[in-house]
Parts: C-alpha cells; structure tokens; sequence
C-alpha cells in the first residue's frame, strides 16, 4: 500500500552529498582505486546528517559532484577543469600557494628522519640506496620533496652516495627497470627506499626474479603514499602517512564547506612516521 515506516521517511530526507576523487596524479591510468570502497562507511563514521557517495573522476570527462578531493600536484588547466566540476576542493599534498582552498600537507620530514635513524644507527646499513619516481611540469614538481629530505639526513650522517639514488617516473614499469639497472651495475646498497607503491611493486618484482632474499641480500624501506594502491606487501618496513586519517580530515573539511559551516579555508599538516616490518 506504499506505507513507508517513520524511520525510513526521516532517512529518505536526508540530503545527498557526491564527492569526486581526483587521484590521476597519483595512479596510474588504468589501475584501480582500492580505497574508494571503503570511503561510505568512513563518511557515516562522521556523519549521519547527510548521505555521502564518492566517485572516482577522469582527467578528460566531466561528472556532477559537489565537491572533490585532490590528490597531488595539478597544473593551472587541470585546476581550471576541477573548478568547472565544483569550487568546494580539499588539495591534498598540492602545496599551492595562497587560501583558495582547504589543503593538507604532508611532512615527510618525520617519517624520513625516523627511518635514516633506524638503519644507519640501529640496523648499521652504511649505503642506503633510492628508487623513486619524479615529475615536473607546468610548475608542477611530484617527488622532489621525499628525495630532498633523504639526502639531506643522508648527508647528517655522511652517508649520502649518488651513484645509489635512482629515479624514473612514478609506474610500475620504472621501478622494475631501476632495480634491473642496480643489479646490473653491481652497485647494490645495504638497504632501498622503495619512493611510492606502484614503484614498490615494479622494483620488487624485478628483486624477487633476481632471486633476492629481503632482508638478507637486502632490507626494503616501502614509502606507502595514501595507499590507494592495494599494499602488496602490507608487513613490510614503511614510511606511512596515515592514510585513514588524511581521508577522513579531507572529507570533514570539505563536508563543512559544502554545507556552508566553515568560510575560512584551512591548511593542516600531517606527518608521516615509520612503521617497522620484517623487510629490514
């Protein structure tokens, strides 16, 4: 007879909110996003006033949302195209300047220092190596920050080779290759910071074909990102931002902003800390 009981109208009244997930600075086209599943449940989590959905969106197709969450470093086109989808955004690891919007930042200070400390002082590796990817353009720099601060607490300890420091750019593909070159060069460290998870996978791949044994011919150091890849190695030793957390501050900020709570923006900083595994 279409009798709707009194919960379920108070529920259909909710408002629905759709926040779209910009993240192709990060992942590679073509790979999934692991986290998205679990983003509805963390939103209930923080409140139950209104409905929250979450999509994943294109770099070169336009979606109907009422705000997004950033990930990385975008070019002033890709920031154009992002206001014409929605002006409510929360930049996560952009480092923009100026307040047109909420950010977050990660300091990879802690989490750099935290682990150079580690190896060096507690585990006595002496060459500590690096594989990472960067990428610069438009004014856009992604990778620079990590590699910058591994030097730099390298050089504290004047343990800083740079025939050990190998970068590519930020795939799969490159980090298999880096870690083909290493091999081939003879120039294997003590210990290898792995600069995100898709060069993670890509490096130990090429690691476990050469017939490595970790931590015996070699400790791993895997610098997990926001883990919106799926962790394949999740007991390994890592950096880690926390990645529960940075979700769940971007879509507070930016639910407070879309239903007109807040009109200062806000910049907060995260940092990230090592988690110690069975890989050094």
């Amino acid at each position: 007879m279409g009798y709707v009981p009194p919960k379920q109208r108070k529920a259909n009244t909710k408002k629905s909110i759709t926040i779209g997930v910009a993240d192709w600075k990060i992942i590679q086209e073509g790979w999934s996003n692991f986290r998205l599943s679990s983003l509805g449940y963390l939103a209930q989590t923080i409140t139950q006033e209104v409905e929250v959905c979450f999509v994943r969106l294109s770099s070169h197709a336009s979606s109907k949302v009422d705000g997004i969450i950033a990930f990385g470093a975008f070019s002033t086109k890709e920031i154009d195209f992002l206001h014409s989808l929605s002006y409510h955004i929360v930049f996560i690891n952009a480092d923009k300047e100026g307040y047109q919007h909420d950010q977050i930042i990660i300091d990879f200070s802690l989490g750099m220092q935290q682990m150079v400390d580690f190896l060096i002082k507690e585990k006595q590796y002496k060459r500590i190596g690096y594989i990472g990817g960067l990428y610069e353009s438009e004014h856009v720099r992604i990778g620079y920050q990590r590699l910058e601060a591994l030097t730099r607490y390298l050089k504290e300890y004047d343990s800083c080779y740079p025939e050990l420091i190998h970068t590519g750019v930020l795939s799969y593909d490159s980090g298999y290759s880096l870690v083909k070159e290493v091999l081939e060069s003879q120039e294997l460290p003590d210990a290898l910071l792995l600069g995100n998870d898709a060069i993670a996978e890509g490096a130990l791949a090429a690691m476990e074909e050469a017939g490595l044994s970790i931590p015996e011919d070699l400790g791993v150091v895997i610098y997990n990102d926001i883990e919106t890849l799926k962790p394949k190695y999740p007991d390994y030793t890592s950096i880690k931002m926390y990645p529960d957390f940075v979700w769940q501050t971007a879509i507070e900020l930016l639910i407070e902003r879309i239903l007109n709570r807040r009109t200062q923006t806000m910049k907060i900083i995260i940092p990230t800390r090592l988690s110690l595994g069975k890989s050094t």
